[in-house]
């Protein structure tokens, strides 16, 4: 090899190392997030905003033990001069966004710009967005048939669960998490047996149970029915409506108890649908047991879809997320 073209190849190998390796170093911010699940959740929305001053790194809270949670997660933010720069914290708003400072936890979340929330109750509520559920189904049983309608079927829902989650956060923005809990909410609100095809008789059955709950707390707590309108006039400024309350609502009962309830069975319709027209259409019985074997095997489980589920980033909670993101990467620390 001459001399001019292994120094040629010498200097295109450096070139090349030093777009791998620029001079400058960037700054690695940590991000604690509070268990497994929402690691793949935090990176997908961070690493949109790394660039050649700052990259991120999600992990769990502790690197000592196994501890993790929310509480874990602030924790590491107590006296550390290092918020903000290299340290960050993102975590489930819970019901710490609706509180809007009623609670310590709730005051640090909402007033601290290096802890970064949800702004829906968890994670599993935007994996639960009504309009990327089709999608879903579509992914675990590869047949792309609309035979539900998703965003209906929740937007009714929510309007029905509405009424009694404002009374739940009411009674939570006073301190009180004994007289109506969140999980005798869950129980009025969640879904028992869903026929797709008449989604109704279920949402009915839930409504009973809904008015039946109000109803015993107007007789018992009259003063408060005079709350209720006002709450809901801020609660709107916050994004809460009657049309997306299941975005608030603890987000595992929202995917186990209701979304769960109606996808299972909307995708057993679908798989056999597909099956049937398999066997229509095979011209024999090899034939048929090959491709229904193929098919078979290509079927993914509809609750791994659903915790795979990115379609919510066009939420305009998830916006606000960005938003407060890309505030972070505006700050010169």
């Amino acid at each position: 090899m001459s001399h001019s073209l292994k120094g040629n190849l010498t200097s295109s190998y450096f070139d090349a190392a030093r777009k791998l390796y620029p001079r400058k170093t960037r700054r690695r911010v940590i991000a604690y997030v509070e268990s497994y699940d929402d690691v793949a959740f935090w990176r997908a929305l961070l690493e949109e905003f790394e660039d050649d001053e700052r990259y991120f790194q999600v992990m769990l809270p502790s690197s000592k033990s196994l501890s993790k949670g929310k509480k874990m997660v602030l924790m590491n933010t107590l006296n550390t001069a290092e918020l903000g720069r290299s340290l960050i914290a993102c975590v489930d708003s819970d019901y710490d966004f609706l509180l809007q400072g009623g609670t310590a936890v709730s005051r640090k979340l909402n007033r601290n710009p290096y802890i970064f929330q949800t702004y829906t109750y968890a994670i599993e509520n935007y994996q639960c967005f009504a309009e990327s559920l089709h999608e879903v189904c579509v992914q675990a049983t590869l047949n792309d048939r609309p035979i539900f309608d998703f965003e209906r079927f929740l937007a009714t829902y929510s309007h029905i669960a509405y009424p009694l989650f404002l009374w739940n956060i009411c009674f939570y923005r006073k301190r009180d998490t004994d007289t109506f809990p969140m999980h005798e909410c869950n129980a009025c609100t969640a879904l028992h047996t869903v026929d797709i095809r008449h989604p109704q008789r279920c949402l009915d059955a839930m409504r009973q149970r809904v008015e039946h709950k109000l109803a015993g707390l107007r007789r018992q707590f009259p003063r408060m029915e005079d709350e209720i309108g006002p709450l809901a006039e801020e609660l709107k400024t916050l994004g809460l409506t009657p049309d997306n309350t299941y975005l608030y609502m603890q987000g595992h009962h929202v995917m186990d108890n209701v979304v769960m309830k109606v996808v299972t069975p909307v995708c057993t319709v679908l798989r056999r649908e597909r099956e049937t027209e398999i066997k229509r259409l095979a011209e024999h019985n090899e034939q048929f047991r090959n491709e229904l074997t193929s098919y078979q095997n290509s079927q993914v489980n509809v609750e791994i879809m659903l915790r795979k589920n990115i379609a919510y980033k066009r939420l305009e909670q998830y916006q606000w997320m960005r938003r407060d993101v890309e505030r972070l990467k505006e700050t010169k620390n």
